[in-house]
């Protein structure tokens, strides 16, 4: 019997499966690249109900994978923003027709009884 990672170790899509796995890496970065540049608390807000620690932890595995861009600046009180990189850029034509995709085959909540 042959593990996962034997079998998918070397496999490109599950690379890039692995980068961004997650409940909220793909919002993220659909919120940093709506926003172009995003200050900590900005973009926790606009993910409520998202725990700090989750937030701080897909941050940093995202700046990890070179998908984003994290700068601290020295002051009082301190800022912190979020980009992305050049690399996290190529992730936008797939964010794209992933938000194309939702729009077209997403149900109202009075098509699937949820109101």
């Amino acid at each position: 019997m042959s593990d996962f990672n034997s079998n998918y170790g070397n496999c490109p899509m599950y690379y890039a499966m692995s980068v961004v796995e997650g409940k909220w890496k793909w919002i993220i970065l659909w919120k940093i690249y709506q926003a172009g540049v995003v200050r900590y608390n900005k973009l926790r807000g606009e993910l409520q109900p998202i725990a700090h620690k989750t937030l701080s932890t897909q941050l940093k595995e995202l700046e990890a994978s070179n998908l984003i861009h994290r700068e601290q600046y020295n002051e009082v009180p301190p800022r912190v923003e979020y980009s992305l990189t050049e690399e996290g850029k190529t992730m936008i034509p797939i964010l794209e027709l992933l938000y194309q995709w939702g729009e077209e085959h997403m149900k109202s909540p009075y098509e699937t009884g949820i109101t």
